[in-house]
């Protein structure tokens, strides 16, 4: 296929409800229902589009042991009242789910396979349930074993080598420890995350975005702490080092419930939508890298999208990082240094808003769209670190 084959595809809207955090206010909200909702809303905005004329629905979600099992991207469409001539298929990439699912679709419009299809993510980590294994043989006498889903390693496989195996929160503290990130620095950035996400949500810059879950009192992000202080967040325990940790659970993202979702169209689609796009789709790159050092993955895979785009880190006028923990993000900003820091979540990050596993990616991409639709020109780029040792970034354009 020739290049004059590929065909550019659009960010035509990108929604994403407010960010709940474990146990809060969307925790009686399953998964499948999160997804439908930002289907819905989608399809309520651009009342020009058809329905029938949506080709698929991909949809990202890093758990699917619970609710959102049996592909939760065809629930939503059933759920949010789509023809059932709509398709939809899930896909897993961990903590990048949600920007895959966007990948995936534009690579599928982009190759003139589709001409209209919905992306996004959900993850509800209140509702993600215990898992219970088979037992080895029938009926056995004694006390079986609970997995928690909600995040991390389990059931791991002994042919893992062990230093692959370190709970999350012990990678980023190896990667403070490669770069000497110390307490202070990992706070004085979850403390900046909160703030910028305040900012933004007083100064009513999530309100072309965010569509509020209906019959759940949640406006705006829950775990945003626009009070809290250098003080206050220096006074929490390491969490996962008790002698000399600086990884804490003021520093870290938080577990959350949440979904986003996005509308992309080549251009016949989008005149079929009647509406004046967000965004374009740019390039993608997706790196591995040491299991354990998980949080450093977004480096090579944004310096190789860049390159695929013909930009540079200076040529970016906004930049969607998720903060899986300060320590990860700072880690990855230290291999950057051609880019401003001010263009780097200035709405805030997920160490603030939140980080519902597999919807953070569709999150960060719409995001960065509505950002460059608000400038009215620039390049945009949104990347993610993956537990088990993966990176994924993408650009768009305006």
């Amino acid at each position: 296929m020739s290049s004059m084959d590929v065909r550019d595809v659009y960010v035509v809207d990108a929604v994403r409800t407010p960010v709940g955090r474990y146990g809060g206010a969307l925790s009686g909200v399953r998964p499948d229902d999160l997804a439908a909702h930002v289907v819905r809303a989608l399809v309520e905005r651009t009342p020009r589009l058809d329905p029938a004329r949506i080709d698929d629905v991909v949809f990202g979600d890093a758990n699917g042991a619970g609710e959102d099992n049996r592909n939760v991207a065809r629930m939503a469409v059933l759920l949010a009242g789509l023809p059932v001539t709509v398709p939809g298929v899930t896909v897993n990439r961990l903590c990048g789910s949600g920007l895959e699912a966007v990948i995936q679709a534009a690579r599928s419009i982009a190759l003139g396979d589709a001409q209209v299809v919905l992306a996004g993510g959900v993850e509800s980590m209140s509702r993600a349930p215990y898992v219970l294994p088979k037992p080895e043989r029938a009926f056995p006498a004694g006390h079986q074993e609970l997995f928690s889903s909600t995040l991390g390693w389990r059931m791991t496989n002994p042919g893992m080598a062990p230093e692959w195996t370190v709970a999350l929160g012990e990678g980023a503290e190896l990667i403070a420890d490669k770069y000497g990130i110390d307490r202070a620095a990992q706070d004085a950035f979850a403390l900046a995350s909160h703030r910028k996400a305040a900012r933004a949500w007083d100064e009513g810059a999530y309100a072309a975005e965010v569509v509020p879950v209906p019959g759940v009192d949640l406006a705006r992000d829950e775990s945003i702490r626009a009070t809290t202080t250098a003080e206050a967040l220096g006074r929490l325990r390491p969490a996962f080092r008790p002698e000399g940790g600086t990884v804490t659970a003021g520093n870290a993202s938080p577990l959350s419930d949440g979904a986003a979702a996005l509308l992309l169209a080549d251009e016949r689609g989008l005149r079929a939508t009647g509406r004046d796009p967000l965004a374009r789709i740019g390039a993608s790159a997706v790196t591995g890298i040491e299991p354990q050092l998980f949080g450093l993955g977004p480096v090579e895979a944004v310096r190789r999208a860049l390159h695929k785009a013909g930009r540079g880190l200076g040529d970016l006028a906004v930049v969607e990082l998720n903060e899986a923990f300060a320590a990860q993000a700072l880690g990855c900003l230290a291999q950057w240094p051609g880019l401003d820091s001010e263009v780097v979540n200035p709405r805030g990050g997920a160490i603030a808003l939140g980080h519902p596993l597999g919807a953070s990616g569709a999150r960060l991409a719409g995001a960065v769209a509505h950002q460059l639709a608000a400038r009215g020109r620039g390049t945009g780029l949104a990347a993610l670190c993956i537990g088990v040792g993966q990176g994924l970034a993408l650009t768009l354009e305006h």
